[in-house]
Parts: C-alpha cells; structure tokens; sequence
C-alpha cells in the first residue's frame, strides 16, 4: 500500500495543508501513519475519506461540527452493516436494520433542515431581486 505525503493529498483533494491538518485536529479524519521524523503518511483510505467530506461540505454545506456528526452516523452504519453481515440470528439482523434505519433517518433529517435554510435563503434572494426589478422599471417609466 503506498502512503503518500500531506503535499500531495492537498494536491490530489484541493485542500491546504493546513486544512488537512485542521480536519484532523477536529476528528474528522484520523491521525495518519507517521515516519520517524514525523511526517504524515496518508493512504488511499484517508484520501477518500477527505474527498466524501469535501464532497459532504460542499454539496451539504455543512459546518465543521455537522461534518462530525454526519461522519459518525456513517461510521455507526458502517458497524451495523458489519454486525448485520455476521450474524445469522433472524432477531439480530432485524435489530441491525432498524438500527440503521434509525441512523438514516437522523441524517436524513440533518439535511431536510439544510435544505429548508436553502429554500428560505433561495426565497429571500427571489424576494430582493423582483424588489430590485420593480425599482429599475419604476425608473424607466
């Protein structure tokens, strides 16, 4: 498995060092391999891990906090998938199931509030813009 060097993460996810470093000071990736001399070695694993928070900053627009409880949620549904593919108990695989169903609607309503702040945010600008539409046209009467 090859680990690659922070400069080439930030090159390959777009982030800053700094960043990279500050995501992992705040628990949102995991502290990396690192070599005798202190240099942060990082796998493809940690790599994709940046990229779905990017991805969930991005196209969520979710704060640093909420990126932590997102992140948690999958790390919970990730233990359920696991236990639930090992386990041959009919009872227990049913309770792995509602448990992530639990998880999921959590994230779900995570981004229902994220999307009704959108919506409202979305109905403020239409609101501005006819006001603003309505002045120029009052000017050119």
């Amino acid at each position: 498995m090859e680990l690659l060097k922070i400069e080439e993460v930030a090159k390959r996810t777009g982030l800053t060092k700094r960043a990279i470093r500050y995501y992992e000071d705040f628990g949102l990736i995991s502290a990396p391999e690192r070599t005798q001399g202190g240099i942060r070695l990082y796998s493809e694993e940690d790599i994709e891990k940046i990229n779905k928070i990017i991805l969930a900053k991005e196209v969520l627009g979710f704060s640093l906090a909420e990126l932590q409880q997102y992140l948690e949620f999958q790390t919970i549904i990730e233990q359920q998938k696991s236990e639930y593919r090992t386990t041959e108990d009919r009872e227990a695989r049913r309770s792995k199931l509602i448990e992530m169903s639990q998880v999921l609607q959590k994230e779900k309503m995570m981004i229902d509030l994220k999307l009704t702040r959108m919506a409202q945010f979305q109905e403020e600008l239409i609101e501005f813009e006819q006001r603003v539409l309505k002045a120029i046209d009052q000017l050119h009467e």
